[in-house]
């Protein structure tokens, strides 16, 4: 034992942006679908009485100098809901603690999104004008942050959730953050956000589809980030079946936990993200295709961030000894 650093949320936040974070969880990605990282079983645990999830999740890049384990908890008998977590840093030579990301979440929230900015980069048309965004949450945000460092051009962002407050407060979120480059409006119903997108973004807690298949644009691209758990689900899974290309992070973890779950037999057919991104198996080659990745999180892409995070904050932080 020796001494450990304590980093907060502040200190987190000013440490690692979008872009780096797409690269990273880029390089994450290819390392483990190419036998480079450890990655044991996510642990996932309800607290029914507050209707809580806690997902924890862990991961080794080989040759990097720290792995981690993430807590990350939703508690959604509170409005606004309670979202928490934080990162457990350890020195990849010996063990020992390193560091404490007390970051409430927000590594959590910034690595989903920039896996949906890789998705983009390899899938997505080159020309975007209209995205839709189907969920009010963080992921709204982040999502339309990272899709803007690979697609910036997108000039319309359109909105749908089930709460309208929400959806109000989301919209205004996502059009501060674009300033005059796009309107972003609420629509009525998902199939109004949908239909003519050429980018689609689904990041909801739903257990049955909301997406159909018959709304999706020739040559659209599917993100598909809510369903990380057994019984979710937020896509018609005749949109696997119909996909031109099939994405995923994990193939295993998404046959598990994500909509490759209600569509078992797509299962071979799926190309893992990092194969993508390393060149080993193709991404998107025709204007015309239709590509989905479904996203369940991987807990590689915590560990790249937490690197990427201690290596800009250097010696700084809190130390405490143990």
């Amino acid at each position: 034992m020796g001494p450990v650093r304590i980093f907060r949320a502040h200190d987190v936040r000013a440490a690692i942006d979008m872009r780096a974070c797409i690269e990273a969880c880029e390089q994450a990605f290819v390392a483990y679908s190419s036998g480079r990282a450890e990655l044991p079983g996510v642990i996932h645990l309800d607290v029914p009485e507050a209707r809580g999830e806690v997902h924890i999740k862990a991961g080794h890049l080989h040759g990097a100098p720290y792995y981690a384990v993430k807590t990350a908890s939703g508690f959604y008998d509170r409005e606004p809901p309670a979202i928490d977590g934080l990162v457990m840093v350890f020195d990849a030579r010996d063990g020992s603690p390193a560091a404490f990301l007390l970051d409430g979440g927000y590594l959590t929230d910034l690595r989903t999104g920039a896996a949906g900015g890789v998705a983009a980069r390899h899938l997505a048309p080159r020309r975007v004008e209209r995205v839709a965004v189907i969920g009010t949450g963080a992921q709204a945000r982040h999502q339309v942050d990272a899709l803007a460092e690979v697609r910036p051009d997108f000039s319309e962002v359109r909105i749908w959730g089930r709460n309208r407050d929400h959806a109000a407060r989301a919209v205004e979120a996502v059009q501060g953050r674009r300033g005059d480059r796009c309107a972003v409006k609420y629509l009525p119903s998902v199939r109004a956000a949908v239909e003519g997108a050429e980018v689609v973004i689904t990041c909801t807690a739903a257990r049955e589809p909301l997406v159909e298949a018959a709304w999706l644009a020739p040559g659209a691209h599917v993100t598909a980030v809510g369903s990380d758990g057994p019984g979710k689900q937020e896509l018609d899974p005749e949109i696997l079946r119909r996909a031109d290309l099939l994405a995923v992070d994990s193939r295993d973890q998404c046959a598990a936990l994500g909509e490759l779950q209600h569509a078992p037999d797509q299962r071979e057919r799926a190309a893992e993200l990092g194969t993508i991104c390393a060149g080993e198996a193709s991404g998107r080659i025709d204007e015309a295709q239709l590509t989905v990745c479904d996203l369940t999180g991987v807990g590689v892409q915590d560990v790249a961030a937490a690197n990427a995070v201690m290596a800009a904050l250097g010696d700084r932080g809190d130390t405490f000894e143990i």
